[in-house]
């Protein structure tokens, strides 16, 4: 087992993921609550970037728009109108962010960027340099909003086990192995990358399969921090697989 892996602990893998704690401010407000929510939007903050860009708003106003999108959600008070009903964060995220869009156009803004405040710095070249990167895929905003969520966990699942390896000192074994996470092997497909890692064809197999573990319970992992409770998982790993292949 490399360093930093765990193992599912059942429905107990719930008791401290982001989203279930933001739930629970409904309840009882906390600190705990706002920091987990705020680690949410950091994570998630892009697909909402390509939604209100593909709603028509030029770069400079996508990037003002979602900046005080987050700094009005991130106010501890903010919390109090999410209810155990709204049971995944793709959904909350997304009805909030077209409620202030809606009433972003009955009201003037009194300074740019969340009223002078910046929620939290988001790199605006890469963000357009990404976007621009979307503008190939014809999906309805809402469509490529969940597109874009699916695309984000999926790479931070990916981030998160290339780190595990390198930081077990196998950076080259991920570097031969990382394709075969998105592709079957092809007969004789092993033998290239054993033999640059001095492993047998046979070994190779066996890493990949267990990288593919790996990075299926990351997955499992990224997305249960996205929903109220384990009932949702399974639901919403089909859902992430249905969107991202758009």
């Amino acid at each position: 087992m490399l360093p930093g892996q765990d193992q599912q602990a059942g429905s107990g893998v719930f008791a401290t993921t982001h989203w279930s704690v933001v739930l629970q401010a409904g309840v009882e407000p906390s600190t705990q609550a706002s920091a987990a929510l705020e680690e949410l939007c950091r994570t998630y903050w892009f697909p909402l970037y390509v939604y209100v860009r593909r709603q028509g708003h030029a770069p400079q106003d996508a990037e003002d728009l979602t900046q005080e999108f987050f700094a009005r959600l991130l106010r501890l008070h903010s919390l109090r109108d999410v209810s155990p009903e709204k049971g995944k964060f793709r959904t909350f995220l997304l009805a909030s962010l077209n409620h202030f869009l809606a009433d972003h156009w009955d009201k003037t803004r009194a300074a740019k960027r969340g009223g002078g405040q910046r929620a939290f710095s988001l790199d605006d070249e890469d963000a357009e340099q990404r976007y621009a990167a979307e503008l190939a895929v014809n999906l309805a905003p809402e469509k490529l909003f969940d597109r874009r969520w699916a695309l984000t966990v999926l790479n931070n699942a990916f981030t998160r086990v290339q780190r595990e390896f390198v930081d077990a000192g196998k950076a080259a074994q991920f570097d031969e192995l990382k394709l075969f996470l998105s592709s079957e092997a092809t007969p004789g497909a092993y033998e290239t990358p054993a033999r640059r890692l001095a492993m047998t064809p046979q070994a190779v197999g066996m890493a990949v399969l267990r990288l593919r573990q790996r990075y299926a319970d990351l997955v499992r992992r990224e997305v249960a921090n996205t929903v109220a409770g384990p009932a949702d998982v399974e639901t919403e790993m089909n859902y992430l697989f249905e969107v991202a292949g758009q």
